[in-house]
């Protein structure tokens, strides 16, 4: 397909605004963590780091930043394990139903946040309270898990359904057993896919608010729900944009990562 000139500096412009409207107002919370006026005058008439040095001080941001992480490691755990078993099934397996199965392990990402958290919220106040399992880290990880499946076993299928089984039907005709295969031929080939749905999964965890804000239990602050609860503090505003910067930063490595193995993988093909 061959474009204008004027057509071609139409899309340009069109993706500069595009690209600007969403990461320009990420761009300014970076700035004004250096800006040392409280109230953000722009452009800032100084520079500090003052902010940085009372947001690693501040207590209760260092907690809810362990509780983002042991929450985004334990679903990035669990996504791991079921993600890929779940895609090695719906691969290399015939079964009735694998197509609902595929859908249904889809489905918790494409469905709205609030929707998922309160079918969580329901079913640990409803089923697990009586058997004595309170919300707490473990739900917020449960419910984290439940979106960071589908990024693994996204990337797991993808892989399986591109190497084929042809490797795996050689390694057992040179006489390698089950074990012996994984080890040193389908782990290998799913290495880079694995860890790319890991950080992916990650990611999505570390800076997840809208599920966590029904699945965490008392005394269960995560480093996003700290953020919302101290948004309107004036006092907190500034320690507030330097925590910001740090989940810019904390979100945009992972996937930046997750983005360049999956491109080595495939020979940037993708």
């Amino acid at each position: 397909m061959t474009l204008s000139r004027s057509a071609r500096w139409l899309l340009r412009g069109a993706m500069a605004l595009g690209l600007a409207f969403i990461y320009l107002p990420l761009a300014i919370v970076l700035v004004n963590s250096f800006n040392a006026d409280r109230t953000f005058a722009w452009p800032p008439p100084r520079w500090t780091t003052e902010w940085w040095t009372r947001a690693w001080d501040n207590a209760g941001a260092r907690e809810a930043l362990w509780m983002s992480v042991k929450a985004g490691l334990g679903a990035t755990a669990i996504a791991l394990v079921l993600g890929s078993l779940v895609a090695f099934a719906v691969q290399r397996y015939r079964f009735f139903g694998r197509d609902t199965v595929s859908l249904l392990v889809l489905l918790p990402i494409a469905l709205p946040g609030i929707v998922t958290g309160i079918a969580l919220d329901t079913a640990f106040r409803s089923v697990m309270a009586p058997l004595g399992v309170e919300k707490g880290l473990f739900s917020v990880i449960v419910g984290h898990a439940t979106f960071c499946v589908v990024v693994v076993y996204n990337n797991v299928l993808a892989r399986l359904r591109r190497s084929g089984g042809n490797l795996q039907e050689a390694s057992a005709d040179l006489g390698a057993d089950g074990l012996q295969t994984f080890r040193y031929v389908t782990f290998p080939v799913l290495r880079s896919a694995l860890l790319a749905g890991a950080l992916l999964a990650f990611g999505l965890s570390f800076d997840e608010i809208i599920v966590t804000t029904f699945t965490a239990g008392p005394g269960v602050q995560t480093l996003p729900i700290w953020i919302f609860s101290n948004l309107f503090r004036p006092n907190q505003a500034p320690v507030i944009n330097v925590v910001a910067a740090v989940l810019i930063v904390a979100s945009v490595v992972p996937i930046y990562l997750a983005q360049r193995l999956s491109d080595t993988a495939t020979g940037g093909r993708l």
